[in-house]
């Protein structure tokens, strides 16, 4: 292979044209996603996310552990000393701060102001998982992943009301096939990371960490007595699980392959929520597989023949 032909094939793979409808597909899904986000939060906003008279834990705990990484990274203070500025209470901002998450993530829904919601969800869900850090877990950086490369993203696509409302010209098909091509490359880097970790790890050969994942509160949705009933199936469990994700990045591109990956890939997380309770990041994982892979599935059988491996 000469340099041209390896230049003229990245460039392909970068920058063939493609359609929106992936990009439609993230900003529905972690509209949803956020909208969902807030309000199982509703309830345990202020507990997580006040100051020493309140919090569970305080704010301030966490935002001194964060800035000691980095003084530029968001929290929800910097919104509260701007509240006392103008004379606002802390929980009052704090309730506006849910207000404007949610309003932002009803926008994304309906495709209205499609930037200005991307970027607002972007920094303010940072900011919450950032000074809740202790309380955070992976859905906020799955979820903080996905808001940063749809605010980056050619927005609004053409399914948005802003794209009707104004009627703007369509975005450039390179770049949507850019995007998208970065996370795709993302999540194939999560996946097979992920599974090297476990596939190298005792627990997963032997159940031992399904076993301890199943078995820990608050994630003990299935009874101790059920899964030590099938507790036979958990050395499978774990080797299948690690496989899945470790194949991720060379099962997930051949046009053959795609929509058998795809599927257990979605029914894995599916598994997870539904035995763990783990609902949103469940869901979250499925939107990016989804919007990444998943607009490409009906062409990839089509085109399922081997001269066309990757589509």
């Amino acid at each position: 292979m000469t340099l041209g032909t390896a230049a003229f094939r990245i460039e392909a793979f970068f920058f063939a044209p493609a359609t929106d409808n992936w990009l439609a597909l993230l900003r529905l899904g972690l509209g949803s996603q956020l909208a969902c986000y807030c309000l199982a939060l509703n309830s345990s906003w202020s507990l997580f996310l006040s100051g020493t008279e309140q919090g569970l834990i305080t704010r301030e705990f966490a935002e001194v552990m964060v800035s000691s990484q980095s003084p530029f990274i968001p929290r929800i203070s910097w919104l509260i000393i701007a509240g006392n500025w103008v004379g606002l209470e802390e929980q009052t901002s704090l309730t506006l701060v849910w207000f404007a998450l949610f309003l932002a993530a009803c926008c994304l829904v309906a495709g209205f102001c499609c930037r200005t919601a991307a970027c607002s969800a972007w920094l303010l869900h940072l900011g919450v998982a950032k000074s809740a850090g202790l309380f955070s877990y992976g859905v906020d950086n799955l979820m903080t992943i996905g808001l940063f490369y749809l605010m980056l993203s050619p927005l609004p696509d053409g399914h948005a009301l802003d794209a009707r409302r104004w009627r703007r010209r369509p975005s450039d098909p390179r770049m949507l096939r850019f995007f998208c091509r970065v996370l795709q490359l993302h999540l194939c880097l999560i996946y097979f990371f992920g599974g090297l970790t476990k596939c190298l790890g005792r627990g997963w050969w032997d159940g031992s960490n399904i076993w301890r994942a199943l078995t820990r509160p608050p994630f003990n949705v299935i009874s101790p007595d059920i899964i030590a009933s099938w507790s036979f199936w958990l050395p499978a469990i774990g080797i299948a699980t690690w496989i899945v994700e470790l194949a991720y990045p060379a099962m997930i591109w051949p046009a053959r392959t795609r929509p058998i990956w795809l599927t257990l890939t979605c029914a894995m997380h599916l598994a997870i929520g539904f035995a763990m309770g783990m609902y949103l990041f469940a869901f979250v994982m499925i939107v990016l597989n989804v919007a990444a892979f998943g607009t490409n599935t009906r062409s990839a059988v089509a085109a399922s023949h081997p001269t066309n491996a990757l589509s």
